[in-house]
């Protein structure tokens, strides 16, 4: 198995070493266009495995011809928005970014599956898609799960059970009625105006990481959420996980990048499960589909593509 990670920055890096810890490739190629800063990452982290006792080999390379066939493409590659620099400035930067690491990465690697991570994850989803020229389910985007992930923890920190036992999905964002502790509905423990605030909070969660980091902004989190899509596909363990993929008809909508519960499988997308929303559910998700859709209308006609 081989894996490629494109950007060697905290999520790239957090990537490439839970995927070595996990065994889960034989060889890992971390690809940045800093080529020094990729190698010596790539060296470090190699230097762990004897004490992990993991065979995984990683590489770093600035060369997408080294990564040529790859089973799956992580896409993490692009920047953070800086003093000064508008919400459309960073789009077209980073949709040249994206662009450039999906076609030349598809070149290379046709038959990979590619998970997309860059921000902001549903216009980035649909653009690779669209430069890639694959099926829609080979490429997806990791989003859901660090939503849902970061809600589940909340709901621990809450009422101190085992993360074990708490599952939820996300639609437009975190699905009360769908969640629930070792099956038992969650609001038998906490009550609706608690579990209002966990929802918001959940919701805010990458905001409220960079109010504390000041200079940056999360990655352990975002990056386990990428290494467990990468495991569900290479291990065949038809998962049921939120991801964001482009719909064609599901839930009404079509030619949009939505956060939507899928299987996720060898065949990657191997199905997208529809749920049955009640009404006050699907005008959440239409609230939701309005805004990505317009982001991605206005994000496509910025850098020409429509």
């Amino acid at each position: 198995m081989k894996i490629t990670v494109i950007g060697s920055g905290n999520v790239g890096a957090t990537v490439a070493q839970m995927l070595a810890n996990k065994e889960l490739a034989n060889d890992i190629m971390l690809l940045d266009i800093a080529e020094g800063v990729a190698k010596g990452k790539a060296l470090d982290m190699y230097e762990t495995m004897p004490i992990l006792r993991s065979d995984s080999r990683i590489h770093g390379t600035s060369d997408y011809a080294e990564t040529a066939n790859s089973e799956i493409v992580v896409i993490t590659a692009g920047l953070a928005r800086k003093p000064g620099m508008t919400r459309d400035d960073l789009l077209i930067k980073n949709a040249e970014i994206v662009s450039g690491c999906a076609e030349n990465s598809v070149k290379y690697s046709p038959n990979a599956f590619f998970i997309i991570v860059s921000n902001p994850l549903d216009v980035m989803t649909y653009l690779a898609l669209k430069k890639t020229g694959l099926a829609r389910n080979k490429v997806m985007g990791m989003a859901g799960i660090l939503d849902t992930a970061r809600y589940n923890s909340f709901i621990s920190m809450e009422t101190g059970y085992s993360m074990k036992d708490i599952q939820s999905q996300l639609l437009g964002g975190p699905l009360t009625r769908f969640t629930t502790i070792a099956g038992i509905p969650v609001t038998d423990f906490i009550s609706a105006e608690k579990l209002e605030a966990i929802v918001k909070r959940a919701k805010g969660g990458g905001a409220e990481i960079v109010n504390y980091l000041q200079t940056g902004s999360a990655y352990y989190a975002p990056g386990t959420a990428a290494v467990e899509m990468c495991e569900a596909i290479l291990k065949d363990q038809k998962r049921v996980l939120p991801c964001t993929v482009v719909l064609d008809g599901e839930y009404g909508f079509t030619d949009v990048a939505l956060g939507v519960p899928i299987v996720l499988g060898k065949g990657g997308v191997e199905k997208i499960i529809e749920l049955n929303l009640t009404d006050d559910e699907k005008a959440m998700l239409k609230v939701s589909h309005d805004a990505v859709k317009q982001t991605i209308v206005e994000g496509m006609a910025l850098i020409g593509l429509n």
